[in-house]
C-alpha cells in the first residue's frame, strides 16, 4: 500500500475546543468510551470514579480499581488469578484508554494533550473518561496555534517528542503505583506502554480503514527505543499462502492471558508462532 500524507487538514478558523473532533471520533470508533473534556478541571470522584492520580498513589482507590479486574476474571473465566496477573489487567484497561487521549488527537489533527498525572479521570462500570481540558502542542501554522493553552512547536518531529513526553509525564506515576502488585521492573512496565501506545493507534486505524497509516504513524512515533521506551513500534510482515502481505509484531511486554487460557494467546503474542499468526489472520477472510 502506498503511504499517505500523516498531516490532517486544517480549517483556518481558530477552534473553540482543539481536541473535540479527535475526542468525537474516538468515541465513535469505540462506543464503550467516552470521554468528556471538563474546563474548569475538576474531575468527578467517588461513585465508581477512578482518578489517575489515584491510582498512581496506590491506595484504596486502585485496589478497589482492581478488585473490579478480579471480579471480571471470576466471572469471566471461572476462576481466580495471581495478583500480578490482576494488576496486568487493570494497568492494560487503564493505560490503553488513556494512551488514546494523547496519540489520537495527535493522528488525527496534529494536536497533543498534555495531560499530568493527575488530569484523567475514569469511570471502570461505563469505560467514561473525564479529562481536565489540557494545554496542548501543535504546530505553528495550526489555526489553533493562537489559543492561550497552545505550545506551538518547530516540525513533526518536535511535535511526536511532545506526543512521547506527555505520554510518559502522564503514565509514569501510573506504572508507579501499579508496580508493587506487578512482577515487573520499570522496563518491562515501560514496554508495556511502548505496546499500549502502538497498538492503540494501530487498533483504530484498522477501525478508521487506514491501518497502514496507523503502522506508519506508530513507526515513526517509535522508531525505536527512546527513553523510557525500551524498544520502537516492531512491525514486520508475514506473507499469506495466497500472496497477501500481514502486518505484524512481538508485544514487548505479557498481558498473562495465557495463564488464565494457556492454549490462548494473543496474536502479537511472541509465544504465537508465526504460522499460527497467518492462519488466525487469514481465517475471516
Amino acid at each position: 500500500m502506498a503511504a499517505t500524507s500523516l498531516a490532517p487538514a486544517h480549517s483556518a478558523t481558530v477552534p473553540e475546543a482543539p481536541l473535540a473532533a479527535a475526542y468525537a471520533r474516538l468515541g465513535e470508533l469505540l462506543p464503550g468510551v467516552r470521554i468528556t473534556e471538563v474546563p474548569d478541571g475538576r474531575l468527578p470522584t467517588g461513585d465508581g470514579w477512578a482518578g489517575s492520580a489515584e491510582l498512581a498513589a496506590g491506595g484504596a482507590v486502585l485496589r478497589s480499581f482492581l478488585a473490579w479486574d478480579e471480579e471480571q476474571i471470576r466471572r469471566d473465566y471461572g476462576g481466580t488469578a495471581r495478583p500480578d496477573v490482576v494488576a496486568s489487567f487493570g494497568l492494560h484497561r487503564y493505560a490503553w484508554p488513556a494512551t488514546l487521549l494523547i496519540t489520537m488527537p495527535w493522528f488525527l489533527l496534529r494536536r497533543v494533550p498534555h495531560l499530568p498525572p493527575g488530569g484523567v479521570a475514569f469511570h471502570r462500570a461505563t469505560g467514561r473518561l473525564a479529562v481536565a481540558a489540557p494545554a496542548f502542542s501543535c504546530l505553528a501554522d495550526d489555526p489553533a496555534a493562537a489559543l492561550p493553552t497552545a505550545r506551538p512547536v518547530a516540525d513533526e518531529e518536535a511535535l511526536r517528542q511532545a506526543v512521547r513526553a506527555a505520554v510518559a509525564e502522564h503514565l509514569a506515576p501510573v506504572l508507579e503505583g501499579f508496580r508493587p502488585h506487578m512482577r515487573r521492573g520499570p522496563r518491562a512496565l515501560w514496554g508495556a506502554a511502548a505496546d499500549e501506545i502502538t497498538e492503540g493507534l494501530w487498533y483504530t486505524g484498522k477501525l478508521m480503514g487506514e491501518e497502514q497509516r496507523a503502522i506508519e504513524a506508530a513507526e515513526t512515533l517509535l522508531p525505536g527505543a527512546a527513553a523510557p521506551y525500551p524498544c520502537g513500534a516492531g512491525f514486520r510482515e508475514l506473507t499469506a499462502p495466497d500472496g497477501t502481505r500481514l502486518p505484524t509484531r512481538d508485544r514487548a511486554s505479557c498481558c498473562l492471558f495465557y495463564t488464565l487460557r494457556p492454549r490462548e494467546t494473543c496474536v502479537t503474542c511472541p509465544r504465537t508462532s508465526d504460522a499460527e499468526r497467518i492462519e488466525r489472520l487469514t481465517a475471516s477472510g
